[in-house]
């Protein structure tokens, strides 16, 4: 598909995971993203297996689950080598970390109907701290938030939202660059700038350093994993199983 993820053979290998309810884990959920992709994704990494987390939203009270681990805050929040994608006040009482893959459907079910709930109710009111950090499972969705990451940063989110909104037109797209590009291009890409973006060979390394602290340091198997004060939920979550898990908190 694209010249700059040849190399993610070596730098973007993960193993075949066990499938949760809400989580997107490897080739079953990416099966359609990778029709034209350069180079198979090569398995380096031992997975354990993946606890199901019951995510639906219901009226009665929701009580919160037990985080599947915890990690150092000041570990996870170390500086890496992407900018922060930020939304929210930094001295917010709770700071949520979203790993997620942009091909991935349960990362795009968690932002088109549950984020927007977050955000009204937590981040724009000063509670929550969201950072959102790249963990690509294939080449497409590498190439995908590439994209974002090249785009000015007050679009990056704008960018994230669209391409999970319209991920059915390119993640399975028969010719996912040509569907990309036509995404790009109302984000202002050229022909040209969308090429540069795509074969920066330091973007992608550094995207693939992400996903790999991530895996290695702090036990990020599935998308989307979510640290919420350090603790580790993977999983789809609604607002009402959100709430249960950060109202303690505040």
């Amino acid at each position: 598909m694209f010249a700059s993820t040849t190399r993610l053979t070596a730098t973007l290998a993960v193993s075949l995971l066990a499938l949760s309810l809400t989580a997107c884990s490897d080739e079953a959920d990416r099966a359609q993203a990778t029709t034209d992709a350069p180079a198979a994704v090569a398995a380096t990494e031992t997975a354990p297996q993946v606890s199901s987390e019951v995510t639906g939203s219901t009226t009665a009270a929701v009580e919160a689950p037990k985080p599947a681990g915890e990690v150092d805050m000041a570990k996870l929040l170390e500086p890496g080598p992407l900018k922060e994608m930020v939304l929210g006040d930094e001295n917010a009482p709770v700071t949520i970390v979203e790993y997620m893959s942009m091909t991935c459907p349960h990362c795009a079910d968690f932002h088109e109907s549950n984020f927007p709930d977050l955000k009204q109710k937590y981040i724009e009111t000063g509670k929550v701290r969201f950072i959102l950090r790249e963990f690509p499972f294939d080449p497409r969705a590498a190439a995908a938030i590439m994209l974002a990451r090249c785009a000015p940063e007050q679009q990056f989110f704008p960018m994230v939202d669209v391409l999970f909104q319209q991920q059915r037109t390119w993640a399975s797209a028969s010719d996912g660059r040509e569907a990309l590009l036509q995404i790009a291009r109302l984000a202002g890409f050229t022909q040209e700038s969308f090429e540069a973006c795509l074969t920066n060979q330091k973007l992608l390394d550094d995207v693939n350093a992400v996903r790999a602290k991530a895996a290695n340091e702090f036990g990020v198997d599935s998308t989307p994993t979510f640290f919420i004060n350090g603790k580790r939920y993977p999983g789809n979550m609604s607002i009402d199983i959100l709430s249960a898990i950060i109202d303690p908190q505040l």
